[in-house]
């Protein structure tokens, strides 16, 4: 079956008056051409405008912690396994994580992750971090940690000194996971998330694509999510670190990248969608289309161990699309 732009305008359509297309459908977005992609970039975008209207949320994080991580995520650099040319430091000082967090209150930044690096922080460590952003005014930021794997008492713990969101990507699908990870499992993933969610925290989870997944198993992810009901989804692309095994990978276009968080849209309608890693040198020149693909949301400045474009360029790419 052949789709038109007609044909991608009618599903979203469908799916804004609140009925969940078969999954035979879903599948055959997955499957869309090249030719076709900016077609079904027009469905995705006009189900972005109904939920999120022209309103773009900005977020970023600080690598509180980098380095001498205990798994073995293929496309990480700071796993102890590999060999990648990073900074490595302990859990920065409350005051520096602090710093941080006062360096963006007076920007168009809404939200301040710490993120740290190993399978899970310490208890000592969870409390640190909390306190640090437990001490922040809540009027001018919103707080996310990226902890790790943490148990129902960290959880609450974050969740009293007023920090918002959990963020924990589960990386890719199911399927897919082993081929990625192999030092801890899919189900200790899903565990932290629904321990967030039992604790009232919002939580954040996506993954990263370009390691070798096929759009039926990006569908897959968007599937797992969708059932988790996640808040909000960040959609990281491989960026070939040397030093990790996947440093020789790159499958991904920037007309693949524009597919798949179109994909994303379509099966999530009404939740936030981030671009994150990865987003300029994969886009390349398309990446000022994520919008029109369906996200609502990016990450600005730097990421972990890579750098990013810095908050006045997103600004003014922002306003130069017309969004707010």
């Amino acid at each position: 079956m052949q789709y038109t732009i007609e044909s991608y305008i009618n599903i979203a359509k469908t799916i804004i008056e609140g009925q969940r297309p078969e999954d035979k459908i879903y599948h055959h977005l997955a499957l869309t051409g090249d030719k076709d992609v900016f077609a079904l970039m027009a469905g995705a975008d006009l189900i972005r405008d109904t939920f999120f209207k022209r309103e773009i949320h900005l977020c970023s994080i600080c690598n509180g912690k980098s380095g001498t991580c205990s798994e073995n995520c293929k496309f990480c650099s700071q796993s102890k396994f590999h060999t990648s040319d990073i900074e490595i430091y302990p859990l920065m000082s409350k005051a520096e994580l602090q710093k941080r967090a006062y360096a963006l209150m007076d920007t168009d930044v809404h939200r301040y992750s710490v993120v740290t690096t190993g399978k899970g922080l310490g208890k000592s460590e969870v409390r640190q971090v909390a306190d640090a952003l437990g001490e922040l005014p809540s009027k001018k930021l919103s707080y996310c940690v990226s902890l790790g794997i943490l148990d129902d008492e960290d959880m609450a713990y974050l969740k009293a000194c007023g920090i918002g969101r959990y963020h924990h990507n589960l990386e890719t699908c199911r399927s897919h996971f082993d081929t990625v990870c192999t030092s801890h499992t899919y189900d200790d993933r899903i565990n932290t998330i629904k321990k967030a969610k039992n604790a009232g925290l919002s939580v954040c989870s996506g993954g990263i694509f370009g390691v070798g997944e096929s759009m039926a198993q990006v569908l897959e992810l968007a599937f797992e999510l969708r059932e988790l009901e996640v808040d909000a989804v960040p959609i990281n692309f491989l960026t070939p670190i040397p030093g990790t095994p996947f440093e020789g990978e790159n499958n991904l276009t920037p007309l693949r990248c524009l597919k798949i968080i179109s994909v994303m849209r379509y099966v999530l309608p009404d939740t936030d969608i981030i671009i994150c890693g990865g987003r300029i040198p994969n886009l390349k020149m398309l990446h000022p289309f994520v919008f029109q693909a369906g996200a609502n949301g990016i990450m600005t400045g730097d990421y972990l161990t890579t750098k990013g474009n810095q908050l006045q360029e997103d600004l003014d790419m922002i306003n130069q699309l017309g969004f707010e």
